[in-house]
């Protein structure tokens, strides 16, 4: 419309200033002397065709482009027409007008204030990033604007967001920033769902508790990780104590196994001792005769007669003591 109006304005303005024709003459004053005219009219000539040029103007608002990444949506005297323009070239009604949209994923960045479900205040800071549908870009321009994003997106995400903060406490948000992010989306896209606008992600970038609420975090983690050295200490100690004691408790079972191999190792020898006395004594038992015995006697006999004499025969010794009558040396 803009380049329809435009080219009008030029078209009257050059066919008006075309029709001004000057003529130039001379004619004679009242006291006779020769003076030169110039008249300037207006009439109708061929100059006028000139203001045809500024007409072709107006092809120029027959034709549009879009560009990659974009579509138009085409505005007739103010009403909204169904289809949409893609990317390219593209022939239009001179009073018509299109209004480009960014199909592209777009991000913005966002701060805001959030509380807890324990009631501690946070700064967050983010950003959002979604795409506007291309074959509904009409609906959302009809039913928003092109302002959508103060005027549908950040509302609700400044909604959603305060909601699933509230879902936790101050220090179940500190490590979870992927599983609030996740949240955030799924709500989010879900109210946008219905303009046409499809949430790509939401990323929860920085949370910022105030000093009062840090300090106490930082405290609490100083004491837990002291507690958690006392621990591995009392934990290494234990360690050590056990393996001190696993190894008297192995040097206990190894003297113990080694005193027991060397009693079974003494009883064993003792019964092998005992077993080669025994049978040793059995064959000696075996061995022995009566010729043996007074053989022995003899060969160990001394040579001196018994010194007391009872009523037996104290000369066991064949023929000793003895005649070759029968009659002892006492009797002779």
């Amino acid at each position: 419309m803009t380049w329809i109006c435009l080219a009008i304005v030029l078209a009257v303005v050059v066919f008006i200033l075309t029709g001004f024709v000057i003529e130039k003459g001379e004619y004679r004053d009242l006291a006779g002397n020769i003076r030169k005219s110039v008249d300037k009219t207006w009439k109708i000539n061929k100059k006028m065709f000139l203001a045809i040029l500024p007409l072709f103007l107006i092809i120029g608002a027959c034709i549009t482009s879009i560009p990659a990444g974009h579509t138009g949506v085409i505005v007739t005297f103010g009403r909204v027409e169904d289809k949409v323009l893609s990317e390219g070239i593209h022939a239009i009604l001179p009073y018509q007008e299109v209004v480009l949209f960014d199909n592209r994923v777009q991000k913005y960045s966002f701060q805001l204030e959030a509380f807890s479900s324990d009631i501690q205040q946070t700064d967050v800071t983010g950003s959002v990033n979604f795409t506007i549908t291309q074959s509904e870009s009409q609906s959302l321009y009809q039913r928003v604007g092109v302002n959508y994003y103060d005027t549908v997106i950040y509302p609700r995400l400044l909604e959603d967001i305060k909601l699933v903060f509230s879902r936790y406490s101050a220090e179940g948000l500190i490590g979870n920033r992927t599983v609030l992010s996740e949240e955030s989306c799924k709500l989010i896209k879900e109210d946008l769902a219905s303009y046409a606008i499809d949430v790509v992600s939401v990323n929860i970038e920085n949370i910022d508790f105030t000093d009062t609420f840090t300090d106490a975090v930082e405290a609490k983690q100083v004491a837990q990780q002291n507690k958690l050295t006392t621990e591995t200490q009392q934990e290494a100690e234990i360690v050590i104590a056990n393996a001190e004691a696993e190894k008297k408790l192995i040097a206990a079972k190894a003297d113990s196994e080694k005193a027991k191999i060397a009693a079974d190792a003494e009883a064993y020898a003792l019964k092998v001792k005992a077993e080669a006395e025994a049978e040793a004594n059995r064959k000696l038992a075996e061995s022995i005769t009566p010729e043996l015995i007074q053989y022995q006697q003899i060969m160990n006999w001394n040579g001196k007669l018994p010194e007391v004499v009872g009523s037996e025969n104290i000369f066991p010794l064949y023929g000793i003591g003895q005649n070759r009558t029968g009659v002892t040396q006492s009797e002779e």
